[in-house]
Order: C-alpha cells, then sequence, then structure tokens
C-alpha cells in the first residue's frame, strides 16, 4: 500500500515537473538528435516505470523517491542555469525602434503629419530642434548643429547648413531644418546598422558550450551502456526484472545531474562575485567566452573617457572675460556651453550683466555688454583662428578671440585597466568616430599603441570581423548606438550601464559602476570559472568510470544510484563554491 501512496505523490509531480525536460528531449529527436535532456528523461521514466512494475508485482522495492531526487538536482542546475540567461530581446530590434515614427512633411497646402512608412525619397520635411531624423537627407534649409554621438561617436556636436547630408537617427539640437529625403524606410542607414547587427548576432549563436559539447559525447554512450546492461542481464538471468532493474540502475547512475551542475553551479558562482565587483553577467556562455580573450578593443566616447567635456584652460581669461562668457553660455543648451556654465558655477562665479542674448543656430551665443557685441561660438563665427582641440570661442567687442579648450575626463579605472591589460599579455586596440586629434592624444595618455579614428558604425564592425577572421578572440568595450554592431560582432562583449539600450542589449555583460577596475579581474575570474567548470566534468567522469561498472555488475540498486548520484552532484555544488 505504501508503494502505492508513494505512486500518487510520485506520478503527478514528476508529470508537472519533469516538463521541461521531456518537452526539450522530444523536440531533439524529432530533429534527429540527441541533447543532455534525452538520458535525463529516460532515467526519470525509467524509474518511475520500473517502481511501477515492481509495485504491481507486489515486488519488495519501488524507486519512487529515486525518480524524485533525479527530478530535484535536474531541476536546481536548471534552475541556476536560467537565472544567468542573457535578457531574450534583439539587439536589432532594439535599433529599429529608435526610428522616429511619424513625420512633418511639406505639401502644397502646408504641411501634414505622416508615419515614415508613407515617406518617399525626395519628400521634403520640416525637423525641429529637439527631433531626431526620420530618414537620411540632404538639409534644404535652414542652420543648426547636430548631434551625431549615437551613430558616429563624436563628442562635438556638428555644424549643419543647406546642403549638409544627414543620416536617420541624428538629433537636430538648435534650429529648425527642412530635409529632402534620399533614404526612407529599410534603405536608411539606421536600418543599414539594424541589418550589419543581426547579421553579427546570428554568427555569435553558433557558439558551442561546453556542455553541449559533453552532452554530444554523452547521452549516446548512455544509451548504449544501459541497453547492453539489460541485454546481457536478460540473456544471463532470462528475468525480465532483474534486467529492467539492472538498466534502470545505469541510467540512473549515468544521469548527468553532476554534468548538469557543472556549468551553472560555476556560473552562478562566479557571477554572484562579479556582480558585488560591479558586473552584471548577462549570457550564460559569456564566462567561457571571456576566458579565450586575447584581443581588447575599445570604443572611445563613454567608454575609456566619461562622456562629458570638461573646461581646461579657465585660468587663461581674466575675471570679467569668465563672467561674460558664463552670461553667454548660459543662452545656449550646447554641450561645450553647459560644460563652460557648469565650471565657471563651480568656481562661485556670477554672469555679466550682457542684455539681447540671442542664440544664433548652428554659431553661437551673442549679446550687448556695456554697449559692446559679445560672442561665444564657432571659431569662424567669432573671428578666432585653428585648434586641433575641442573648443569655443569668446570675442568682447573687437578684441581678439580667446579659446576655451575641452577634454574629455578619463572614466575612473581606465589607465589602470589598460595597463593591466596590457601586462596580461592582450592586444588593445581603440577604436572610435570621433577626430584624430583627439582619438591619438587619448590613445597616447592611456599607452595604446593601435587606434583607428573617424570610424563609422559599419568600420567597427569590419574590423571585429577582421580580427576574428584572424583567429583573435575579441573582447569589444563599448555604449553608443554606433558600437552595437561591433558588440554583436565579437566573442564577448561589455557595455557600460549608461549606455544606450540597444548596445546593453548587444553586449554580454554590463558595467554597473562608473570605474572600468573590474574589468581585468572579470577576465582572471572567468580563467578560474572556465578551470572550475573542467574540474566538474573530470568530477563527473571519475564518478561515471567508478560507478557504472558497479551498476552493470549488478551491485547497486536503482535507489543506491539515485544516491551517489545525489553525491556526484553535491560534490560538484561545492566545488563550485570555491569561486565565491
Amino acid at each position: 500500500m505504501f508503494h502505492w501512496v508513494s505512486a500518487a505523490i510520485t506520478l503527478p509531480t514528476i508529470a508537472f515537473s519533469g516538463q521541461i525536460f521531456f518537452r526539450n528531449a522530444w523536440s531533439a529527436l524529432r530533429a534527429g538528435r540527441l541533447n543532455m535532456d534525452v538520458p535525463i528523461s529516460l532515467a526519470i521514466l525509467l524509474a518511475v516505470v520500473t517502481s511501477l512494475w515492481e509495485t504491481s508485482l507486489s515486488g519488495e522495492h519501488a524507486y519512487f523517491d529515486a525518480a524524485i531526487a533525479l527530478t530535484f538536482f535536474l531541476l536546481t542546475g536548471r534552475y541556476l542555469d536560467h537565472r544567468t540567461r542573457s535578457i531574450a530581446r534583439s539587439a536589432a530590434e532594439e535599433l529599429a525602434a529608435l526610428e522616429v515614427p511619424r513625420a512633418w512633411r511639406l505639401t502644397d497646402d502646408g504641411e501634414e503629419q505622416v508615419s515614415v512608412a508613407d515617406l518617399r525619397i525626395g519628400d521634403l520635411l520640416r525637423v525641429r530642434p529637439g527631433g531626431r531624423m526620420p530618414v537620411d537627407g540632404e538639409i534644404a534649409e535652414g542652420q543648426s548643429e547636430l548631434d551625431r554621438s549615437l551613430l558616429t561617436g563624436e563628442t562635438v556636436p556638428v555644424y549643419a547648413a543647406p546642403g549638409t547630408l544627414v543620416s536617420a537617427g541624428e538629433v537636430n539640437l538648435t534650429g529648425p531644418l527642412l530635409v529632402r529625403a534620399s533614404a526612407v524606410g529599410r534603405e536608411t542607414s539606421l536600418h543599414r546598422m539594424a541589418d550589419l547587427v543581426a547579421v553579427a548576432e546570428s554568427g555569435r549563436a553558433n557558439y558551442t558550450p561546453l556542455a553541449d559539447k559533453a552532452a554530444k559525447l554523452y547521452a549516446p554512450g548512455v544509451h548504449i551502456l544501459s541497453a547492453l546492461a539489460f541485454v546481457g542481464w536478460y540473456l544471463y538471468t532470462q528475468d525480465f526484472r532483474v534486467a529492467l532493474n539492472i538498466a534502470a540502475a545505469v541510467l540512473i547512475i549515468t544521469c548527468p545531474c553532476a554534468l548538469g551542475l557543472a556549468v551553472p553551479a560555476v556560473t552562478t558562482a562566479a557571477s554572484g562575485r562579479l556582480f558585488r565587483k560591479g558586473l552584471l553577467i548577462k549570457d550564460a556562455t559569456a564566462l567561457e567566452r571571456l576566458s579565450e580573450i586575447d584581443t581588447v578593443v575599445f570604443d572611445k566616447t563613454g567608454t575609456l573617457t566619461a562622456g562629458a567635456p570638461e573646461v581646461t584652460n579657465v585660468e587663461d581669461f581674466t575675471r570679467a572675460d569668465l563672467e561674460i562668457a558664463l552670461a553667454l553660455a548660459e543662452g545656449s543648451s550646447h554641450p561645450l556651453s553647459v560644460a563652460l556654465t557648469t565650471a565657471l558655477r563651480a568656481r562661485g562665479l556670477a554672469p555679466a550683466p550682457v542684455t539681447g542674448i540671442t542664440e544664433v543656430p548652428g554659431h553661437g551665443t551673442q549679446g550687448l555688454w556695456q554697449g559692446r557685441r559679445v560672442r561665444l561660438g564657432r571659431a569662424a563665427w567669432v573671428g578666432g583662428g585653428s585648434s586641433d582641440l575641442t573648443a569655443t570661442w569668446l570675442a568682447v567687442g573687437d578684441g581678439p578671440a580667446q579659446v576655451f579648450t575641452f577634454a574629455d575626463s578619463l572614466r575612473d579605472g581606465a589607465e589602470e585597466t589598460v595597463s593591466a591589460l596590457i601586462k596580461a599579455g592582450k592586444r588593445v586596440i581603440l577604436i572610435s568616430g570621433d577626430s584624430t586629434a583627439a582619438v591619438e592624444a587619448l590613445a597616447r595618455r592611456l599607452g595604446i599603441p593601435q587606434w583607428i579614428a573617424e570610424a563609422l558604425p559599419q568600420d567597427k564592425a569590419a574590423r571585429i570581423k577582421a580580427l576574428t577572421d584572424e583567429g583573435a578572440r575579441v573582447l569589444m568595450v563599448g555604449d553608443g548606438l554606433n558600437d552595437t554592431a561591433a558588440l554583436a560582432g565579437a566573442h564577448v562583449s561589455i557595455s557600460p550601464a549608461t549606455a544606450l539600450d540597444a548596445a546593453r542589449v548587444a553586449s554580454d555583460i554590463v558595467l554597473l559602476g562608473n570605474s572600468l577596475a573590474p574589468l581585468p579581474e572579470a577576465l582572471t575570474l572567468s580563467k578560474k570559472a572556465t578551470r572550475r567548470i573542467r574540474e566538474n566534468f573530470a568530477i563527473a567522469t571519475w564518478y561515471n568510470v567508478i560507478a557504472v561498472p558497479l551498476a552493470i555488475a549488478g551491485l547497486c540498486s536503482p535507489l543506491i544510484a539515485a544516491l551517489a548520484m545525489s553525491a556526484s552532484s553535491i560534490t560538484v555544488s561545492l566545488n563550485a563554491l570555491r569561486l565565491r
């Protein structure tokens, strides 16, 4: 009677809890292949069938507890695995989501708001300040400045006037523009970038984790051993019950619980440690891939640098000039004006009494101070000279123009991280869409021997592919829309938490804090984690080498087999905890 009560408890439990294994195994068999869930499902089902057989014949031994124990340990491993799975969103979909849904089109009767799907080449569109470009095209009327940082990585807004080419996704900052469409829909640069990302994502999906490699070898061997044990004992004893019990014991004792825990137990332990250091592991295979890295490619703006300009030469100006500059800077939302305002306010300065302040789109701000015209803005408009550095110019009356220079501050830990990577023998490369002068200056400051400037998104992705084709295992670290294809195409990728959604989704690891310092430790820990995974595989293998002959010899009942399997699973889990 007790066996029937056990059956009444076990059958619904197995039917519900084992669904994930049964469905995956059935899908694999229908596709004509084997995966780890095939021997798992057979072991659970055979333990249940054997127990029902024994119970129906009023036998002394039933092994429902073995079936429950199997399912418990296997679900534990599956739970740990799912904790470290990546968010199932596509970076290509995130890029497509950046497309402007509607646009203002000029007609003979005025203007109308239409869906971007209804736009055609040659349409004349109005893009207001703060708006994102809905198409690729050419400016037909108006002057402004464009924020291209998401697409190209350029830190400074670009002056735009009639004849300037624009791309979908760029942001109009200061003045209204009329844009003549030259590419719409899937032909825009934004959609072409999404296509690049989709291709890169499909390439990464071809990576085969260690556990899957082990399953290809393990599953057929388990089935063959169990079948041979059944046939051999049936021929020897002519007793179906004895042969079935021994076959069940072999299948249970070889059930890949330890193998199923080998990777997720280590990944969970390592992910927890890295999370405490400020790194979020999104993909279960990221640590395996990170341990293989020999080349690290960095983006510049927002990755190695903080992405916010800082004034470098305030001391070169008189207090009066600084107060005039502050008054003019507060009249603009330009990133350099905002940075200048922040720096001067931090020094306790107050704006000079400048009147009639106006912003001239694409040029700068101007006003009157003590009857003299004062200007803050671009060199050509103010009357300044040329500068290789990021700069804005100040002119007071008829006096000579003076230059404020800016530099992008380094992200915390950037110098130490690059130095540690180079000392560890990694090849470090800087790729940026920023100007040659800015990229070269940063590369020299950090000691990076290889750098590429003015790189378009497709250039970055092509460089990653070229490195991969040369046999390199590339870690890409970037944060911008222009980095997304490169992030998706790299062997493994990291983005800061401040990165654009598309970049974060394309990456395998997210840097939660402001410092790059956890990166070298992540590389070191990934190698330790991979060693622990291989150790766990070795533990599981030696367990089978010892236990399987005992089961085949008939020296292990299914219950003892389940206990032995549990012991190996616990050993694997304890070994993984050494990473904490």
